[in-house]
């Protein structure tokens, strides 16, 4: 029998034990493992144009790559303190599970299947695509549904290959599916001929096509066969980091919201627009909630631009990729861009 003073310490005991697994898992956030090492440590593609590339020097330019900054400045007010460890498809979540990266912002779409079963949480989306196909010019090809019968190359774990065959299923066309295992492989075989078409995200088909000797000689075609929201991914179980990881995207998307410019942001200190006034800093001191300095939107804007000038500069239509924001407008000029309001 179990007598009431045993039962106290018991009870005790296990108050004790829990406590001190609470505060294990504390000191174990990502947030502070990011601050001890001092870096912020962000998983991207393996070379992707506009979104993820280094140069000769090894550094690191893109769309992802600027989220990563913005990450790393709303932790440390400094967009360099960040290393990128490049990731494949099929390793990106094993990668991001195994506590080898802090976040992942790599192109990757966000799924119901993904997030109940992989032990991981996205944060918002930060660039609304689909999928689409692309061909060489000279097949003389307008529409996806003239493919009857096309070998169409592609990457394996993805949700590519059943969206290839839910749309030729409905169009009543037959298709070849050919798979490589990189994206080297893949393009390399789509340019050389050995398939009539090549499927992935339409930003990413702007990509290859991008990088290609002849860009001019490649039409992706007009048909969006899905909807793909790419968004970062964090591990699950640690809300604060998954919020500071959302309200770095939703800064940038806030900031071109109001106006604010990496030009004009020390102008901006004087506003006397409220959500201004709170989203630098000036009043009421959110970044503390997060574990962040108070000037911690300041420093993204600052540091790294906003949603628009992030866009402009590595996807836009003046860079080699020409793309037009489209859906990545923001809600109030017919975009889907929905920034929650910072107070």
């Amino acid at each position: 029998m179990v007598t009431f003073r045993r039962a106290c310490r018991m009870a005790a005991a296990a108050a004790l034990l829990l406590g001190s697994s609470a505060v294990a898992a504390q000191a174990a956030s990502t947030l502070e493992t990011v601050k001890a090492r001092g870096k912020l440590i962000c998983g991207v593609s393996m070379g992707t144009t506009g979104f993820a590339l280094a140069d000769a020097q090894g550094k690191f330019a893109g769309f992802d790559v600027d989220v990563c900054r913005a990450i790393a400045t709303a932790v440390f007010g400094d967009p360099n303190k960040v290393d990128f460890v490049m990731t494949n498809i099929n390793t990106r979540f094993q990668v991001l599970q195994s506590g080898e990266i802090d976040v992942l912002s790599r192109q990757t779409t966000m799924t119901y299947s993904r997030e109940a079963s992989l032990g991981i949480d996205f944060g918002p989306t930060v660039f609304y695509d689909g999928q689409g196909l692309m061909v060489a010019k000279s097949l003389g090809i307008n529409s996806a549904k003239e493919l009857d019968g096309a070998a169409v190359c592609t990457l394996p774990g993805t949700t590519t290959a059943q969206n290839l065959a839910d749309f030729f299923r409905a169009t009543g066309k037959k298709f070849e599916l050919v798979v490589f295992e990189n994206p080297d492989e893949n393009n390399n075989a789509f340019f050389s001929g050995r398939c009539d078409a090549v499927s992935s995200d339409r930003s990413d088909l702007a990509s290859i096509r991008a990088a290609s000797k002849s860009p001019g000689d490649y039409v992706i075609l007009p048909e969006t066969i899905s909807k793909e929201p790419l968004a970062p991914a964090v591990r699950q179980n640690d809300s604060n980091w998954r919020d500071i990881v959302s309200w770095s995207a939703w800064m940038l998307m806030a900031a071109e919201e109001k106006g604010i410019t990496q030009a004009n942001v020390d102008e901006q200190l004087k506003s006397q627009d409220p959500e201004i006034q709170r989203m630098l800093g000036v009043t009421d001191e959110l970044g503390p909630m997060l574990g962040l300095d108070k000037n911690w939107g300041y420093n993204i804007i600052k540091q790294v631009g906003n949603y628009a000038e992030v866009f402009d500069r590595n996807l836009g239509e003046k860079t080699a990729l020409g793309l037009s924001r489209g859906p990545n407008s923001l809600w109030n000029t017919g975009g889907l861009l929905y920034p929650p309001p910072v107070r």
